[in-house]
């Protein structure tokens, strides 16, 4: 993609709230969600955010006020997922990108038809944006998985393959719920130390991962590999993503083959999905140490090297229930940038389809927990603790090894810099509930 009028940092919008230069979503972003308005007996349908607000699309393209836009985006932003709109394309998105953002300008001649199809934020509640059909999640910030090495293995933490393939797991798409998502504490079979056989307990080492989503917009069909240099063209766009993670129950069930009850229980996403395109001013190049493996060349590219990788900045806070009975503000954890990350958007996808497998609009990618080079920007506890041995001490006083019941995680991520509009993800939040009690299984 190349910078074009959309992301003209000048622009301003009719909507007042969006030109704070504070705000994640002025008039340089328009990230997608499905949305309806709370306590109304309405349908889910396709909104874009404005400042404090959310434009509902489909019925601003259903009444004709979007000029330039597809006719048929009209009839796919009326679904409750965006998966067809996804389909259509990127052709088709970035029109519609293009006459949302003339629409919302300060001075536009539409400004009075559309005032009607706005609704403040505050007065929705959003549902997972995509119909979701397959989730992976990838393993890309080479910080956390050496850290996470440490702690598994002192002598030998990175494996010897991690430099040469982006390594992934298949996860569940069933318990993927949007933010403001509670869940159970997880059981599973836990092995103590010391201990000669497992037993079935809740987990009590319980952690986040604080990580960035994926979505296909355009699929392919199976036996047809991506080339790397196409592989962005099938991405609609980036969300915030938690993949809760259960590290004792991990411990005992990962080998042989990976992750499974530690991990299907719950990953939490933000509802606002920023389009690829949003996020082209904030591109830098991609690196590889020269002293590391350099990609197999299925995996590399003179476009990948120059602007393979996005300059997004991550952060993780927590909010305990002493916290929220007194109105204290969250502490914040960690702070990172996914511009550390060891492989690239286009990378991951290129691997994933390389033998042949099949992606569908609204499939979901995952990132993996991203972690930058200090300590302090660890995307996970387990990293931030050492394993539980150094516990955090939080803002009242309190202290973690791992999250306890009533604790909510909030993720945000922002693009800042110079000659460019601020624009950001929104937030994605999760609390953690206490177990069910074995009768209710």
């Amino acid at each position: 993609m190349a910078l074009n009028e959309t992301h003209d940092p000048r622009l301003q919008s009719w909507v007042e709230s969006a030109n704070s230069g504070r705000s994640d979503f002025p008039i340089q972003n328009l990230p997608w969600c499905i949305f309806r308005r709370r306590d109304r007996a309405e349908a889910h349908r396709a909104g874009v955010a404005i400042g404090d607000q959310v434009l509902d699309v489909a019925a601003a393209l259903g009444a004709a006020t979007l000029e330039g836009a597809p006719r048929e985006s009209a009839c796919l932003t009326r679904a409750s997922v965006l998966n067809e709109f996804m389909a259509a394309g990127a052709q088709a998105w970035s029109a519609t990108r293009l006459a949302l953002s003339r629409a919302l300008r300060r001075g536009a001649p539409q400004r009075r038809r559309l005032e009607q199809y706005l609704v403040p934020q505050s007065a929705v509640e959003y549902a997972v944006p995509a119909q979701i059909g397959d989730y992976t999640d990838f393993y890309a910030s080479i910080y956390h998985a050496t850290a996470v090495g440490r702690l598994l293995r002192p002598d030998n933490p990175l494996l010897p393959n991690y430099k040469w393939v982006p390594i992934a797991y298949h996860g569940r798409c069933s318990s993927i719920g949007v933010s403001g998502q509670e869940f159970p504490r997880p059981r599973g079979q836990i092995l103590a130390p010391g201990a000669a056989a497992p037993v079935l307990s809740a987990s009590r080492r319980l952690d986040y991962e604080l990580e960035l989503g994926i979505f296909i917009g355009q699929g392919q069909p199976p036996g047809l590999p991506i080339a790397i240099d196409a592989a962005e063209s099938f991405v609609f766009g980036l969300c915030l993503l938690n993949d809760w993670s259960a590290r004792d129950v991990q411990a005992w069930e990962y080998q042989p083959l990976g992750p499974f009850l530690a991990k299907n229980f719950a990953t939490t996403i933000s509802p606002w999905i920023v389009t690829l395109e949003a996020l082209e001013p904030y591109r830098e190049p991609w690196n590889r140490p020269a002293e590391d493996p350099q990609p197999l060349s299925y995996l590399d590219s003179p476009n990948v090297r120059s602007a393979g990788a996005i300059d997004i900045h991550l952060e993780v806070a927590l909010e305990s229930e002493v916290m929220r009975r007194s109105s204290s503000p969250p502490h914040t954890l960690a702070r990172t940038n996914f511009r550390h990350s060891y492989w690239s958007v286009a990378q991951l996808l290129t691997h994933h389809a390389v033998n042949g497998c099949s992606l569908r609009p609204g499939d979901l990618i995952g990132t993996g927990t991203q972690s930058g080079p200090d300590p302090s920007e660890a995307g996970s506890l387990l990293e931030l603790t050492r394993g539980g041995k150094e516990p955090i001490v939080l803002n009242d006083g309190e202290t973690r090894r791992f999250l306890e019941d009533g604790d909510t995680v909030i993720m945000s991520a922002y693009c800042v810099r110079p000659g460019a509009a601020r624009i950001g993800f929104g937030s994605v939040s999760g609390r953690v509930l206490p177990a069910l009690p074995v009768s209710a299984a």
